[in-house]
């Protein structure tokens, strides 16, 4: 197979963007750029009871958050169902496929044999050689492939290697329903075929139809495409990928507060590596991938690892992009609707000036809303538990004693704060401990916040001295 390589990811519209997905995409669309070829997207929404518009946004929306953008516009699998039909009667007239008229009463008598016998069910071929003339009156037909039967159909897979399947195994399967409609098989295979799609890369439960498939293209003349069937995602306890161990939408991962570029490393690397290296830019993501590379073994997920990776892009993030994400997260999120109404050009100049201090102790982007609130609280601030447990009579003392010096602070920096501080420790003969922490709790309402004299300068003079007068004795 000579020329632009062509990729795809064809997802179903019956939910969310699936967090395995994602992944899936990522590799189509990384192999796609590797080797400067396009990744086209086609919507597999022939299930048109679980199909809905709301599920093919989501996956449109999830894909660009995460910066997968595909060439062309998307394609519907279910506005070429006349196509897939006309395959089908080509079959049919080349004598490559074949109408069967076993009813549903002998479908099921098949399947209670091969049970009994202890053999999987298997279609046994009873229309393969008989006349239509023999159908029995009233009974609307499937059209099924005729399959080879003897040997074996051979898969040549980038990941799995050769992967062989005796034909036996395979039987006549459905290509055109009884009302019409084909089956995804046959569906996927005209569309690849007409797409143009020069390597599939899809998860390895797709593999045994990858031999369903390699027929049709076979019994069709056309050249099948390049295989590459990559692990699925397991939980950290090598259990299935469930809801509990992360099995969710990406939107979720929005929410939780992920920046895309941390997710996309951290998919990336679930079940393919390059060396030693944790930390990828797209860049090298695109240049070092090469899907021969990826593990045949199930990767897992790890949210730790996530999380880790997370805080490391937001510490190296630019501050007034963490002000743009943070603003874009707040509406998701549920109780901060009050911080979306504050955020005024004030309050967004004294957060973009509090960042250097907020992103040093977040690891995601709700962390760094739940660290930032106080830039946004108002007077008299609510404590918590700890902050509550702080402010003492004594630590009240403290903060009366340590106003007059504030207040008659020159400069309002950090340094400058830095400096009274100490002074004013020494000549109480305090440690510093006693004397930032009644100032954080005062000016934060909580036990840990940034550093205090960073949280001083950010607030600024006037409501800085307004708090810790409000706890002062």
């Amino acid at each position: 197979m000579t020329g632009e390589v062509v990729t795809r990811f064809a997802p179903s519209p019956t939910g969310f963007l699936h967090i395995g997905g994602a992944r899936t995409a990522l590799f189509n669309w990384l192999y796609a750029k590797h080797t400067g070829g396009k990744m086209l997207l086609r919507i597999e929404d022939t299930d048109r009871e679980r199909s809905s518009q709301e599920a093919v946004d989501a996956i449109l929306d999830g894909l660009r958050w995460l910066g997968l953008e595909w060439d062309g516009d998307p394609f519907s699998q279910f506005a070429n169902a006349q196509r897939h039909r006309d395959v089908a009667m080509q079959l049919l007239e080349a004598g490559k496929a074949y109408y069967c008229y076993a009813s549903q009463e002998e479908l099921a008598e098949m399947r209670e044999k091969a049970r009994a016998e202890g053999r999987p069910p298997r279609y046994d071929g009873r229309w393969r050689d008989r006349d239509p003339s023999e159908a029995p009156e009233g009974v609307k037909p499937v059209i099924r492939i005729r399959a080879p039967q003897e040997g074996e159909t051979l898969v040549h897979d980038m990941v799995q290697g050769d992967v062989r399947f005796p034909n036996k195994d395979l039987d006549d399967f459905i290509i055109l329903r009884s009302d019409g409609t084909p089956t995804y098989m046959l569906a996927v295979v005209v569309d690849d075929h007409d797409m143009g799609v020069t390597h599939v890369i899809r998860g390895d439960d797709h593999l045994t139809n990858a031999a369903r498939q390699t027929i049709i293209f076979r019994a069709m003349g056309w050249e099948v495409p390049k295989m590459a069937h990559i692990p699925l995602i397991h939980g950290p306890d090598g259990a299935k990928l469930s809801k509990r161990h992360g099995a969710l939408g990406v939107e979720a991962y929005r929410a939780m507060g992920y920046l895309p570029e941390a997710l996309r490393n951290y998919l990336a690397r679930l079940g393919w590596s390059h060396g030693d290296d944790e930390i990828m830019s797209t860049e090298d993501m695109i240049s070092w991938f090469e899907i021969e590379d990826v593990n045949k073994g199930a990767a897992r997920f790890d949210f730790a690892k996530l999380e880790a990776l997370n805080g490391h892009y937001i510490r190296m993030a630019d501050d007034a992009y963490l002000v743009e994400r943070f603003e874009a997260l707040l509406p998701e999120l549920e109780g901060k609707s009050d911080i979306l109404a504050k955020l005024d050009e004030e309050r967004r100049a004294r957060l973009l000036a509090a960042m250097p201090g907020l992103k040093e102790r977040a690891k995601t982007l709700v962390e760094l809303i739940d660290n930032a609130a106080y830039l946004f609280a108002e007077r008299p601030l609510d404590f918590d538990e700890k902050a509550s447990t702080i402010l003492t009579d004594e630590a009240r003392a403290v903060l009366g004693r340590i106003l007059p010096s504030l207040e008659g602070l020159g400069e309002w920096t950090v340094d400058a704060l830095d400096g009274a501080v100490r002074t004013f420790a020494e000549a109480e003969g305090l440690k510093l401990g006693k004397v930032a922490q009644p100032l954080r709790a005062a000016l934060t309402g909580r036990s840990t916040s940034p550093g205090v004299f960073d949280v001083l300068a950010v607030l600024g003079r006037e409501e800085s001295l307004a708090r810790i007068r409000d706890c002062a004795s």
